[in-house]
């Protein structure tokens, strides 16, 4: 390999801005094209249909490696322009990646042929093509515990913690250019179901170890509850799902859940995913939308699948709606209200 770790963190991953292309006159030609092109151009239009829909609520959900490979500014444009209004992500992507970039810290550029026995021995994490201090993603973890050490111990929600992660930054923060900060700003919920999956797990670890008998927990029923809550609340909604796994699965669940709750919700009028899995092999990730419409969950008049990965995918729809400026007239919905004012009444 021949270099030494400050050699091998010294090019940073660039956030890509949406806001220096005009993407619409790319997309509607792609329109007119076939395969995989004319799925991404149909899916921008669909979430055009989004923003333009003025009862619709808009989930975006978020799974693999996004912030790290520069995607950050591009959901922060989205998120500071109201053209999504709750977001559901794996942990890495809020905490490991965008918390930990909020806390100051960087990815970098490297490689995939990198020796990996050399990058352990010198403390660097690798995510294909792009580079993590070890040490630093350690004081990631540590700042996890610090904010559960200062808060009231119970049991939270995910979008509760986060809440207090973003008001961490608030406060303590070096870069001000962070998702977990602007959604705790505007009133975005931010669900994490699967939370300890990430660093703030070690923290919550270290937290729970050091305080057995009263401490922070994550209730990840509260989590689903709190969600489901917000479907019947919102009632037209629109999925913009990057990637599959867990995020996908809990935000199209909401749908079913509100059933049993005795609340007529309709299926998510609106479906769209970026992912590069098989549906061939059963597994969600890959499953398609039209799937989804068996068991209740998704619409299949405005639904589209776009096998394509994210970091092509996502700036393509996004810069087409970006361009198009239908988000000029749509209103914030501000949906962690509803829950600050549901504990303002219990209090």
């Amino acid at each position: 390999m021949g270099k030494n770790k400050t050699e091998l963190l010294s090019t940073e991953v660039r956030h890509i801005d949406i806001k220096k292309f005009d993407f619409a006159s790319l997309i509607e030609q792609m329109q007119g094209t076939a395969f995989q092109a004319r799925n991404l151009a149909r899916a921008a239009k669909i979430y055009e249909q989004m923003l333009t829909d003025k009862n619709c609520g808009i989930i975006l959900c978020l799974a693999g490696s996004l912030i790290s490979a520069g995607l950050k500014k591009i959901i922060l444009d989205m998120l500071d322009n109201n053209m999504v209004d709750v977001i559901v992500s794996t942990g890495a992507n809020i905490v490991d990646q965008d918390f930990f970039e909020g806390l100051g810290f960087k990815h970098y550029q490297g490689s995939p042929y990198l020796d990996d026995l050399q990058l352990q021995e010198m403390a660097i994490d690798r995510i294909y093509d792009t580079l993590i201090d070890e040490d630093q993603l350690r004081i990631c973890d540590n700042t996890i515990c610090e904010i559960a050490n200062s808060i009231t111990p119970r049991p939270y929600s995910s979008r509760e913690f986060i809440r207090e992660m973003g008001k961490y930054l608030e406060e303590q923060g070096k870069n001000k250019e962070s998702i977990v900060l602007r959604a705790y700003q505007k009133d975005i919920p931010i669900f994490v179901p699967a939370f300890s999956d990430c660093s703030a797990g070690f923290g919550l670890v270290m937290h729970q170890v050091a305080h057995s008998n009263r401490h922070v927990s994550i209730d990840s029923v509260k989590d689903f509850r709190e969600l489901t809550e917000l479907k019947i609340s919102a009632k037209e909604t629109g999925l913009l799902m990057i990637g599959g796994g867990v995020p996908k699965n809990f935000a199209q669940d909401v749908v079913v859940a509100a059933e049993l709750l005795g609340a007529e919700v309709p299926l998510h009028k609106y479906a769209v995913q970026i992912t590069v899995a098989d549906e061939r092999d059963g597994a969600l990730s890959g499953s398609t939308l039209r799937e989804a419409c068996s068991w209740g969950k998704v619409s299949v008049v405005h639904e589209q699948m776009v096998f394509c990965e994210a970091t092509i995918g996502l700036p393509l729809i996004a810069g087409y709606a970006y361009s198009k400026g239908v988000w000029r007239t749509r209103q914030a919905r501000s949906y962690s209200t509803l829950f600050t004012q549901k504990q303002s009444e219990l209090a």
